[in-house]
């Protein structure tokens, strides 16, 4: 299943997701919509340093709360940061 998100342009979504790759470090080709960080090995301090990197990266602040905590799938997940950065860019 192929990742897309709101509000991310192409280039912008490859970006964030080769972050989750190197940070996460899992194989990039393993980042479908559909998969669980638990699938991927992703823990929660794993996630901790892949949102710094995302801060740091794009320069937005990504408050660790209600949707993204629920975030279960990388889907989830981008969809959630997508509408972060688009709120951070307004």
């Amino acid at each position: 299943m192929e990742l897309t998100a709101e509000g991310l342009d192409a280039a912008t979504l490859e970006r964030l997701l080769e972050l989750v790759a190197r940070e996460g470090m899992v194989e990039r080709e393993q980042l479908v919509a559909d998969a669980t960080f638990e699938d991927l090995g992703i823990q929660s301090a794993d996630m901790v340093v892949i949102l710094m990197a995302i801060e740091e990266e794009f320069g937005v602040y990504i408050p660790v709360d209600g949707d993204l905590a629920e975030a279960r799938t990388l889907g989830d997940f981008v969809k959630v940061l997508a509408a972060r950065m688009k709120e951070g860019a307004a």
